[in-house]
């Protein structure tokens, strides 16, 4: 049916072309502010304070230990900043589901720690973006600011 060379040149074929070789994996520092006022974002939010490391926020009465979040979207058919803004917004609703769960009052010192590049800003969060997928990992602490 298929000659011995036109198997070997499809099974190279895929070979190559599924290598992560040609994975595309773009790092972007993006603004938490533009996040958060999106639509998605007014719309998506719990309503559970969050503040990024080197944001100011009432005193700590009760550290309940730090958390992290890893998100990842399909980045089909999005650009980059799309695609990773829905990545956060979903990293960040995962630490305010866990904050809700140990009925804490806020999620402070949030820092992005996507794949092992840390980034700590009180305004921006890094994602990595691919063809197929967008990446957010975050870490945050969960705490009580009374009792």
């Amino acid at each position: 049916m298929f000659s011995k060379f036109a198997i070997f040149f499809i099974s190279t074929a895929l070979i190559l072309f599924s290598s992560p070789l040609f994975a595309r994996d773009t790092f972007h520092d993006l603004s938490v502010r533009e996040a958060v006022k999106s639509a998605k974002g007014e719309e998506k939010l719990l309503d559970v304070p969050f503040y990024m490391a080197g944001q100011s926020h009432p005193s700590v009465k009760k550290d309940l230990g730090v958390f992290e979040s890893n998100k990842r979207t399909n980045a089909l058919n999005k650009s980059d900043e799309q695609a990773c803004r829905i990545a956060f917004l979903s990293a960040i609703i995962s630490l305010q589901r866990r904050a809700q769960r140990m009925d804490a009052d806020a999620v402070v010192d949030i820092k992005s720690i996507t794949k092992h590049k840390r980034l700590v800003s009180a305004g921006k969060y890094r994602c990595s973006a691919g063809d197929l997928m967008a990446n957010v990992a975050l870490t945050g602490r969960i705490v009580r600011f009374s009792k």
